[in-house]
């Protein structure tokens, strides 16, 4: 007697975990995979030739690192289906530029945010200033400013960065290449930034006010030579022409 066949409906919970084990497998980007490091949930995707944030990390992830990668952007919305996340590895890519609400949803529970060794010329304080995470900034070509100024105090550094944060460019030759904590020891870069303003705004309002008095010396010079003119014309006139010319312009003037 031949062997008895299995219904087909047994059959087929199996054949769906085994698809969905298959397509779980297949979703993370060539060069990541999931771990487990210290009883903590770890997403590797280190030196994975990423150029962008993947789109399927799990989301009980605590600690991602996307380091040594091609990223060159940060959008917004970039972490946020990440609700248990701690550690955040970005260090060494090519990031240039970071909307702000890219860190959306970290805010409470994000430690640490490794943002080193990128191509940060400058950010905004809104984009990282809500976290409370310790942030590594170091050796990215900074432009040392106000904008610089206002995010180094709305951040928590990362323990040992400070000195790796230094000027590539500055509006003074003489801070280039320092530490900008050792620059703002004795600058302060907004301050500077504000007189800079407060003087522009003044010579273009003397500029608009020479302008105006210009105008009204020349309407008044104009107008006395209007006057003297037409004074000169009257007395070229006859005599009855020029009263008759004078009691004309009585009334029209009254």
């Amino acid at each position: 007697m031949g062997e008895q066949l299995l219904p087909a409906w047994l059959l087929l919970p199996g054949l769906l975990l085994a698809a969905s084990g298959v397509r779980t497998a297949t979703a993370f980007p060539p060069g990541c995979y999931p771990a487990e490091e210290g009883g903590l949930k770890t997403f590797r995707c280190s030196h994975a030739r990423l150029t962008e944030v993947p789109k399927d990390i799990p989301n009980d992830t605590h600690k991602l690192y996307l380091d040594s990668n091609r990223i060159p952007f940060l959008p917004r919305d970039a972490f946020r289906d990440l609700p248990l996340l701690l550690e955040l590895d970005l260090s060494h890519n090519s990031i240039a530029g970071i909307e702000s609400g890219a860190f959306r949803g970290l805010a409470d529970h994000l430690r640490s945010l490794d943002l080193s060794s990128n191509r940060l010329v400058s950010l905004s304080k809104e984009a990282v200033g809500h976290l409370k995470a310790k942030v590594n900034l170091s050796d990215n070509p900074w432009l040392c400013d106000c904008r610089l100024q206002e995010l180094i105090r709305a951040v928590a550094l990362a323990a040992g960065s400070a000195g790796g944060i230094v000027c590539e460019a500055a509006a003074l030759e003489e801070h280039v290449g320092k530490a900008f904590l050792q620059v703002i020891a004795h600058t302060d870069f907004c301050n500077a930034y504000k007189r800079t303003t407060d003087i522009a705004m003044l010579v273009t309002m003397f500029g608009w006010f020479a302008m105006v008095i210009s105008y009204l010396v020349y309407y008044v010079r104009q107008n006395q030579e209007d006057a003297r003119r037409h004074l000169e014309y009257l007395k070229s006139l006859p005599s009855k022409q020029r009263r008759s010319e004078e009691s004309s312009t009585v009334s029209t003037v009254v």
